[in-house]
């Protein structure tokens, strides 16, 4: 659930940002670069592609990141209190997209993409994690007041699963749980919240980037009807990409969702874009449904007597 204390964003409040050379990551750098007081810390595995629209300066300090390297990202969380002395704001945007058969993940190449992806969207994501709650609890009382906001940019892949991306829900699932642990685990006095950011189709260049692979097809799908194959032509059609919302209006939600905490407790869970909500509503709907079916069998095993667990079921289980 979310915190029930509002959180009140610096006027010259220190953002870093995963994955800042592209997508969601790019536009958010953007934007609060353009802010006249905020800071940012804007991080990329490549930081020439942050030249093209980012100058270093006073209020932007821009680093090297591999997030699937521990001593990389402690060097980064380094690097920025060095620079400004605090962090504020730590959004997790950086991600490796993997999509294809899952079973091709058997043979070596599919193996290691597989890891890969666990290393970058879940591990990285948890390990500066774990650096913010430290740096919001003990390092900034020292430049100023305690507290601070961890985004951890997930998608509606965080909440429902589809085919072709097993590995990625896998990762973005954890991070939800994660998420959601640290959250009941940290104290209130210090200030500190968190909320998934779940974005829909977003137009980004992400599926045709670098940030993108494909495992190779595995023969027993390869039926042009098999959901996969599906689900492939339209993350790799134009026009389908075209119904997609802009990068900007999402990273927009996120910056507000931070500024406007001081009037609104920061939710745990934000789906953005119209189809982020609904299926995020709609799969709420349906393990509900299924909690109702299977109901009778799950209070049937707080039974003791092995015949009265089965009249019960008899009685109460029946099939939709």
């Amino acid at each position: 659930m979310a915190s029930a204390h509002i959180y009140d964003l610096p006027a010259d409040a220190v953002w870093f940002i995963t994955g800042s050379s592209s997508g969601i990551g790019k536009a958010l750098a953007r934007q609060i670069a353009s802010h006249p007081t905020n800071r940012l810390v804007a991080t990329a595995r490549n930081v020439s592609k942050l030249a093209e629209f980012l100058s270093p300066s006073e209020r932007v300090h821009i680093i090297d990141l591999d997030v699937t390297l521990d001593n990389a990202i402690d060097a980064a969380v380094g690097s920025a209190l060095s620079r400004f002395g605090r962090i504020d704001v730590v959004v997790n945007n950086a991600g490796y997209g993997l999509m294809g058969d899952t079973e091709s993940a058997l043979q070596p190449e599919g193996q290691a993409k597989a890891r890969k992806q666990i290393e970058t969207n879940l591990w990285g994501t948890t390990r500066l994690s774990l650096h913010a709650v430290r740096v919001f609890r003990d390092e900034n009382p020292k430049s100023g007041r305690q507290g601070g906001v961890v985004l951890n940019v997930t998608s509606l892949g965080g909440f429902a699963g589809f085919p072709g991306t097993a590995f990625y829900h896998a990762a973005k699932f954890g991070v939800e749980g994660f998420t959601e642990g640290i959250s009941k685990e940290v104290r209130p006095e210090w200030n500190i919240h968190f909320c998934l950011i779940e974005p829909g189709g977003t137009s980004t260049n992400f599926a045709a980037s670098d940030s993108m692979d494909w495992f190779e097809p595995h023969p027993a799908y390869a039926a042009a009807d098999s959901p996969t194959r599906i689900l492939e032509g339209y993350v790799k059609n134009p026009d389908m990409q075209k119904t997609w919302t802009p990068a900007d209006r999402v990273a927009n939600a996120m910056y507000q969702v931070v500024a406007l905490a001081k009037f609104k407790p920061i939710p745990i869970r934000l789906p953005l874009t119209a189809g982020a909500w609904n299926v995020v509503k709609n799969e709420v709907a349906a393990v509900d449904k299924e909690l109702e079916d299977v109901k009778a069998l799950s209070l049937s095993v707080e039974i003791d007597d092995a015949n009265k667990a089965g009249q019960f079921l008899m009685d109460n289980y029946r099939s939709g």
